[in-house]
C-alpha cells in the first residue's frame, strides 16, 4: 500500500473516531483510541516513536517522539488544540525530514467537523 492509499483509509479512521468521541479531548485520549482502531482494521502501528535527532554527527537524546507511525511509512501528528498554529505544520514537516519519510498527517480533533482538522503535510525529500 503506498502512502496515498495509506492516508486515505486513515483518514477515514480519523472522521470515524471524530464521529464518536466529538473534540473536548486531551490528545492523549484520541491518540490511543486512534492507534486501536488503525490497528483494527490491520495496519502496523507504532505509538510513542523516539526521534533521533542528529547534529553535526552527533546523535542527541531531545525527547522528540512522534505521536503515531504507521506501516513505518506515514507519520500521524495529534492535535486538539482550538487553532492549529503555523509551527504545528513545522513540526511534522520537520519529522519528515528527520525520518526521511515522504507524508505525514496532522490532525487535530477539536474541531467542529473533522474535514477541517485533517492536513497532509508532504516532504518533498
Amino acid at each position: 500500500m503506498n502512502e496515498n492509499e495509506l492516508s486515505n483509509k486513515i483518514i477515514g479512521v480519523a472522521i470515524e473516531l471524530h464521529k464518536v468521541l466529538g473534540p473536548g479531548l486531551l490528545e492523549s485520549a484520541y491518540e490511543n483510541a486512534f492507534a486501536y482502531e488503525l490497528r483494527n482494521i490491520g495496519l502496523e502501528v507504532k505509538q510513542q516513536v523516539p526521534m533521533p535527532f542528529v547534529y553535526k554527527d552527533i546523535k542527541l537524546d531531545t525527547g522528540y517522539r512522534l505521536d503515531i507511525l504507521v506501516e513505518n511509512k506515514l507519520i500521524i501528528e495529534i492535535k486538539s488544540v482550538e487553532t492549529l498554529a503555523p509551527v504545528h505544520f513545522s513540526q511534522v514537516l520537520t519529522y519528515l525530514k528527520l525520518s526521511e519519510l515522504k507524508l505525514g498527517l496532522l490532525i487535530n480533533f477539536n474541531t467542529k467537523l473533522m474535514k477541517e482538522g485533517i492536513h497532509r503535510v508532504v516532504n518533498n525529500l
